[in-house]
């Protein structure tokens, strides 16, 4: 994938700007769904200050040399429902988040000590390309219905909470944005060949706003697709996670005590940890393999992963959603050819300041998840694509490496995922480890299998 800038390089800072709103546009969908899945009155624009100010900690701790953004991740939703369960107040939930997120940052900074002294040849070896390929092809695939069940659905809702406008009418909306995005991004012209995310967002809501008046003009609510209500319920600055839970009252509950909430609460955020871990080594290695530098050795994957950890704890201390490395910001690196780390700082600065501005993030919310499939479409499957690339590294005529792959790709498409209480293993991570463990079994076979 050529790269028009590369991490070091320095666009123009109009250009950056530009770049900074389209990576903006491209993780906002995500970041901004964790809090309204949890409800309990987070606030999505807490959560997008705290994945700003969890980037920026990431951007230091890695010297500036990995182009990714961290949002709300999503593998934490069984651990922060977890918070707010059991007859535990909302105040006390909010103590849960903050609690829960240092535990699982301290995951990441005790494994950071270990690779530190350990180095990562074993992570090399453990995960070559025939492993790691096929599991970065599983974070875009196992995505995939997430985007084309998006396709059919708009903003404004019934009483029961489904989408009142046609499905037909929001594919249209998010194929025309997925075509702009796709024809700006192969025909357009320097600029617009880097900025196609935003041109495609502006071309699908533009055909949505005009479906939407026309079924209020007229009342069809198969045309309403955008919720403009939505501005008339602004919420004029970010409601801080830790404002909840260092000035609420407290009520333990059915939890019974102090020590054993946290007990409650480490129970459901550690072991999360350690199978989020799996999906950052994929991230950077996917990352590592566009920008063509191999992050786990420089800055290091002991860097990386203080970034992560840390950034997590700093996000989620303001929004309450524990942070992770966005493959939408890899893949829009990917597609725009920018990866200037320049550009991930600014959209920090921007996903701050547009925290406070509650106009924009209104409308930031406002775009209808038909569009945002449409966009997710290209980025999901560009991340799919770069995974099965580096399976052209490995040797498919060995029968270990074929296995190997077809293990990674059927268990990760098919949904293999185990649930222990509140601790999720998802598909990724059991496709990962299942792959990893097939990989040993046959590597004795290896010299058979050539012969």
């Amino acid at each position: 994938m050529k790269l028009t800038y590369k991490v070091e390089d320095k666009p123009k800072f109009g250009q950056v700007l530009v770049f900074a709103l389209q990576q903006l546009l491209a993780i906002l969908a995500a970041t901004i769904a964790v809090p309204a899945i949890i409800g309990n009155g987070m606030s999505a624009s807490a959560a997008l200050f705290g994945a700003g100010i969890g980037t920026i900690v990431y951007l230091l701790f890695t010297r500036f040399k990995s182009p990714v953004f961290l949002g709300s991740s999503f593998a934490f939703l069984g651990s922060m429902f977890a918070a707010f369960a059991g007859g535990v107040s909302m105040s006390l939930g909010y103590l849960g988040l903050i609690l829960g997120a240092a535990f699982a940052g301290l995951v990441y900074v005790v494994i950071a000590l270990i690779v530190k002294f350990v180095g990562v040849n074993w992570i090399n070896k453990l995960m070559p390309a025939v492993v790691i390929g096929p599991t970065v092809a599983i974070i875009g695939l196992s995505l995939a219905g997430n985007a084309v069940g998006d396709l059919f659905v708009g903003k404004v809702y019934d009483a029961d909470g489904n989408s009142v406008a046609s499905g037909y009418v929001c594919l249209i909306c998010g194929l025309v944005t997925l075509f702009v995005t796709m024809i700006c991004s192969v025909y357009g012209k320097k600029m617009m060949k880097m900025i196609p995310f935003i041109i495609g967002i502006v071309s699908g809501y533009a055909i949505a706003a005009v479906f939407t008046l026309i079924g209020f003009s007229q009342d069809v609510d198969a045309f309403k697709i955008i919720d403009f209500t939505a501005f008339s319920r602004m919420q004029w600055y970010p409601d801080f996670t830790f404002v909840k839970a260092f000035f609420g009252s407290y009520d333990f509950g059915e939890v019974g005590s102090m020590s054993a909430y946290v007990v409650k609460i480490f129970l459901a955020y550690v072991p999360v940890a350690f199978v989020v871990f799996a999906e950052h080594i994929a991230d950077h290695k996917n990352l590592s393999s566009i920008i063509e530098k191999d992050l786990l050795k420089d800055p290091g994957l002991h860097n990386t992963l203080l970034g992560d950890g840390v950034g997590s704890m700093v996000g989620a201390f303001f929004g309450g959603c524990p942070n992770t490395t966005y493959g939408e910001s890899v893949g829009c690196v990917a597609i725009s050819g920018n990866a200037s780390v320049i550009t991930i700082l600014t959209t920090a600065i921007l996903a701050i300041v547009a925290s406070f501005i509650a106009p924009f993030v209104t409308f930031l919310a406002t775009i209808p998840n038909c569009v945002m499939g449409g966009v997710c479409v290209a980025l999901y499957g560009f991340i799919a694509v770069s995974g099965l690339k580096m399976i052209q590294k490995s040797d498919l005529e060995d029968n270990r490496n074929l296995f190997t792959v077809s293990v990674i790709l059927i268990a990760g498409i098919g949904g293999l995922s185990l649930n222990f209480g509140s601790v999720t293993i998802t598909e990724v991570a059991c496709a990962l480890i299942l792959g990893i463990i097939t990989n040993i079994v046959l590597k004795g076979k290896e010299k058979n299998n050539k012969e």
